[in-house]
């Protein structure tokens, strides 16, 4: 099933999950137990990275989970794929892979540097952005094509006005759909949204929510990606620094409160970056369908 066709099909949002491939024992019972519970859910698709650095190893891997995800669970699964170390050729050798494991959806991305390198450098033979990877899958292969795109601007742009312009490259290429980095404040996605609907984007912007569990851990991820959190947010945190678990209650009665707001005036679902862990996407899931805040919403 294609990713595009199936988003926001007949007024209902989409819900989705993006994992990692595990790299210890432990993770792997963790991606395991996360599968089996969240699966549980039937939610639109899955999507599972190729993990930092882009290794062969890890490539295989983001192959072999989403194989597994589609044939153990029956869910639609996504791959995500870079140009991260890689000939032309090589990254047509991956796509082959992976047409022939029956998958239907990729998300093209550049990608990170590999670990320890703090500069993007493109491979010998290989690609420098994603809108060309997105032409190279688009003219060579069958796929549902999926990107990302940047609520408070990718680090690298020069400009957001820069950034929103190469988005629009990104869809006219053949992106038929888009899904955000994490945020934290709603307004910074309907802005967004309104600035990309008047430069001529018109695909589906799926904004990517992750539940706070673990303050420390959100803030890395902000720092690195460029994200910004909220004053009231982090006065809130502040206020349970040592209470690991008012943390958590609180993420969850966070993002709830963010998806209800997103939902009601017309995203088209939610994507949730689960980190391999299901409590928290699964309260607010629950919570969600038991509400319903998408009914009568416009869709944007």
């Amino acid at each position: 099933m294609r990713i595009d066709e199936a988003i926001a099909h007949d007024g209902q949002p989409s819900f989705s999950f993006e994992f990692f491939p595990p790299k210890t024992p432990e993770g792997e019972r963790n991606l395991g137990a996360a599968l089996s519970e969240l699966s549980a859910l039937e939610p639109t698709f899955v999507s599972v990275t190729y993990g930092a650095g882009g290794s062969v190893e890890q490539k295989h891997a983001t192959v072999e989970i989403v194989s597994h995800v589609k044939e153990r669970y029956g869910l639609e699964a996504m791959a995500h794929f870079t140009c991260v170390g890689a000939t032309v050729d090589e990254l047509r050798a991956m796509l082959d892979r992976i047409a022939a494991a029956g998958i239907d959806n990729v998300l093209a991305l550049r990608g990170d540097p590999p670990r320890g390198e703090a500069e993007w450098k493109a491979t010998e033979g290989g690609l420098s952005y994603s809108r060309e990877l997105i032409e190279l899958i688009r003219d060579e292969y069958g796929f549902s094509i999926g990107a990302a795109c940047f609520p408070e601007t990718h680090i690298h742009a020069s400009s957001p006005e820069a950034d929103l312009a190469y988005l629009k490259e990104k869809v006219d290429a053949g992106a038929r759909f888009l899904v955000t980095q994490l945020f934290f404040d709603n307004d910074v996605y309907w802005s967004f949204v309104a600035r990309a609907r008047e430069i001529g984007i018109d695909v589906p912007i799926i904004p990517g929510i992750m539940p706070i569990t673990n303050a420390d851990q959100v803030r890395r991820f902000t720092e690195m990606c460029g994200a910004s959190m909220p004053e009231p947010l982090l006065t809130e945190l502040a206020l349970r620094a040592n209470q690991p678990e008012a943390v958590k209650d609180f993420g969850v009665a966070y993002a709830t409160l963010q998806c209800t707001d997103l939902l009601a005036k017309g995203a088209p679902g939610i994507h949730f970056y689960t980190l391999n862990k299901s409590p928290a996407t699964r309260a607010i899931m629950s919570a969600l369908r038991a509400r319903t805040p998408w009914r009568g919403a416009v869709p944007v």
